[in-house]
């Protein structure tokens, strides 16, 4: 049983990469471009941005499958488990190492790290809500492995 809760986690976890490709391409750069849009003009002064109402906005999906599964502990709590779970690495990925929200290491030689953070800085290249590339959070193209940047 625990295997199943365990695959139930991690179907979900990778599931919410491709809801957050979504989400991002045709929501946070389409109808609710107004609270993404000072992700991308971003002033460095100001601490906190309207972007950053997408953490609640998928929070309460991981909220209300906690609150639902929570009864019995059935599989809707263990959905709300992979949900929290993406939403923790999109944060330690997006804000900490990506943006340097907070204190991270400058220089990493992690390819993996590299390579998302030169797809998320090529993304940020267009700061307008059209022509954009590169949604993804944690899958990104083979191209940005085959060279090593120190970002």
């Amino acid at each position: 049983m625990i295997i199943i809760k365990i695959l139930i986690i991690t179907i979900t976890f990778f599931f919410m990469e491709f809801v957050a490709w979504f989400t991002h391409k045709y929501i946070m750069h389409g109808f609710l471009w107004s609270l993404h849009k000072d992700h991308h003009q971003v002033d460095k002064d100001k601490i906190f941005q309207k972007n950053d109402y997408f953490f609640l906005i998928f929070a309460i999906p991981s909220i209300i499958f906690f609150v639902t599964g929570s009864k019995d502990f059935n599989y809707l709590f263990f959905i709300g488990v992979g949900i929290a779970l993406y939403g923790l690495a999109y944060f330690i990925i997006h804000e900490i190492i990506i943006h340097r929200r907070l204190p991270a290491p400058e220089k990493t030689k992690n390819r993996y790290i590299i390579a998302i953070r030169k797809a998320h800085k090529i993304h940020h290249k267009n700061r307008n809500k059209e022509h954009g590339i590169n949604f993804g959070m944690l899958i990104v193209s083979r191209k940005y492995f085959k060279r090593t940047y120190n970002l």
